[in-house]
């Protein structure tokens, strides 16, 4: 397997490995999570919040996203209420046909 982010997804990888251990993120990388997961994962691992957005973002394409979003789709970021605020809470997809929310997007390894 060919990665197209391969240090995305090995910051990916190891923050997941972190936070739950070998074999749950084994089976989270397999069998699938969603995007608020790997979020919390993220935030939780040694990354600064600014390495985890990126590796997040940096990594996406090497993942198989459900559902289907088709050709058309834009990542937004959920800032804080702090006015100003640059730091990233969390995240959507939006779609032509509408905006899923972190946990309604399913993300899994492409092998």
């Amino acid at each position: 397997m060919s990665l197209k982010n391969p240090d995305a997804v090995a910051a990916i990888v190891a923050a997941l490995r972190h936070v739950y251990g070998d074999e749950v993120a084994r089976l989270m990388l397999v069998e699938g999570m969603s995007l608020a997961n790997l979020i919390d994962a993220m935030f939780s691992s040694p990354l600064t919040h600014r390495e985890a957005i990126r590796a997040i973002t940096d990594g996406l394409d090497d993942f198989v996203i459900s559902p289907d979003l088709g050709r058309m789709w834009h990542l937004r970021y959920i800032y804080a209420d702090e006015p100003g605020s640059l730091h990233v809470v969390d995240m959507e997809i939006a779609t032509p046909s509408g905006t899923l929310v972190s946990k309604d997007v399913w993300l899994r390894l492409s092998s």
